[in-house]
């Protein structure tokens, strides 16, 4: 989920959140179908983006327990990718993740899944705003001097990137073009410089240590690690857009979300382990400090930068989901309808602004916290949030009879990582859950009275 990225024209999203329907521009719709190379694309940009930057300080406490949970999380990533790839393949009319959830157990369920996905929306944004603040505050040091400047500043730039959606899906779309291909530049240079230290031998990796591994510490650095692979849904929610998808959307999915996996495993490890740890833990920005230690302080400053216009194009993308989401839950009736208006254009502006302002008091509520609390705890609630999607979509697959083996595999993975991101943020993920439903049924018996007046 951390770095989704918005198409250039405006899109339909499904009630997962996802892009269901691309309305292109083009008259011959199968000449613009994305490839198994495009889609697998789609999987990558949508899974890299501002997690990977901070994980690494996160991580550090957990040594080798953190290799552990990179490999459990990816291991459980492509079993839950595998199983939305077949729902995606045997119930191509149900537009979505959600729309899985809704086949299966009724439209109650559907909205309780497709509130908490919102929910993991509006924190996400959070998270990444907050990511990128963490970042700034190595080039701009005074942003992390005072106790509620960070959580002001991140809800600053929350909004300038709203305004920004506010002029329209299409400037949203030409930022998020030129942000896309410079996220990568700091994983390459990370990787480069790993390499070459442990070739030189002037870099060393923090000793194995069996007896430290534990289940605790392999539970938790898992949870904060599936954040940073969030997202890999994006090509089953998108399947009515791919060349051939029986065969393209499951390919695309696998290959997707292991590259992306293998890659952040290699990096944030190379960070983690060959940084000391009082350094890695501390620093506000682990890839800036890594490329400062290995090379100099010049690069290391632009490096922090490129982390920053990766973070911002993320958050580009999502706060144009959420209005996207809010808009389209109110246009079937989830949400009050009123949220449904477009202006000329089609911008959803009051999704837009109820969205922001939602996503602004999560994180003004946990201002007192530092920087790395801050985002370690948005991270564990979006995640958690997240969770519930993909333990309703396996066990979905279960009741259909879908790939089932790998669905309660998948089923009980989400399990575990629920209890892995804490009865605090799980819990909180679960109490908000349920608060969205009082707002369902006053929507759906407004409705109602509107369909029987004359």
């Amino acid at each position: 989920m951390d770095g989704a990225h918005a198409p250039a024209y405006p899109v339909e999203p499904s009630i997962a959140g996802g892009v269901s329907q691309i309305a292109s521009p083009d008259s011959n719709p199968s000449a613009r179908k994305l490839g198994l190379i495009a889609a697998t694309a789609l999987v990558m940009g949508n899974m890299i983006g501002s997690g990977v930057f901070l994980l690494p300080a996160s991580l550090a406490p957990f040594g080798w327990n953190a290799v552990g949970g990179w490999i459990i999380t990816i291991s459980g990533a492509l079993v839950l990718a595998w199983v939305l790839a077949r729902l995606t393949r045997a119930l191509p009319e149900a537009v979505g993740a959600v729309g899985f959830v809704e086949k299966a157990f009724g439209a109650v369920p559907g909205f309780l899944i497709s509130w908490v996905y919102l929910v993991s929306i509006w924190t996400a944004v959070v998270t990444i705003a907050v990511a990128a603040i963490s970042y700034l505050s190595s080039m701009i040091p005074e942003l992390g001097a005072h106790e509620f400047l960070p959580a002001l500043a991140a809800v600053g730039l929350l909004w300038l990137l709203t305004l920004l959606n506010l002029r329209g899906i299409k400037e949203a779309g030409r930022f998020q073009v030129v942000t896309v291909a410079l996220k990568v530049v700091p994983l390459i240079v990370v990787l480069a410089l790993a390499a070459g230290a442990l070739a030189s031998g002037t870099g060393e990796v923090r000793p194995f240590e069996p007896q430290a591994i534990s289940l605790t510490a392999l539970n938790g650095a898992a949870a904060l690690t599936l954040w940073a692979l969030l997202g890999f849904e994006c090509a089953s929610i998108a399947a009515a857009q791919v060349r051939d998808p029986s065969v393209n959307v499951p390919r695309a999915t696998m290959w997707g979300t292991g590259l992306t996996g293998v890659l952040y495993l290699t990096v944030c490890s190379a960070i983690a382990l060959m940084l000391p740890e009082a350094i890695a833990a501390s620093s506000p920005a682990p890839f800036a400090s890594f490329v400062e230690r290995y090379w100099s302080a010049g690069p290391a400053a632009l490096i922090a930068a490129f982390a920053v216009i990766s973070c911002v194009g993320a958050l580009n993308g999502w706060v144009l989901m959420q209005g996207e989401m809010t808009r389209s839950m109110a246009a079937r009736g989830m949400l009050p309808a009123w949220l449904a208006g477009t202006d000329a254009k089609g911008t959803p502006i009051r999704g837009l602004l109820v969205s922001s302002v939602i996503a602004s008091l999560f994180a003004l509520a946990n201002a007192s916290r530092s920087l790395k609390g801050l985002f370690e705890f948005l991270l564990l609630l979006s995640t958690s949030a997240s969770l519930w999607l993909y333990l309703a979509c396996a066990l979905t697959a279960v009741r259909l009879n879908v790939a089932r083996g790998w669905a309660v595999v998948g089923a009980v993975y989400s399990v575990w990582m629920l209890w892995g991101a804490g009865v605090g943020a799980s819990g909180l993920s679960l109490v908000l859950m349920a608060a969205g439903l009082p707002i369902y049924l006053w929507s759906r018996r407004h409705s109602a009275k509107q369909a029987v007046q004359p």
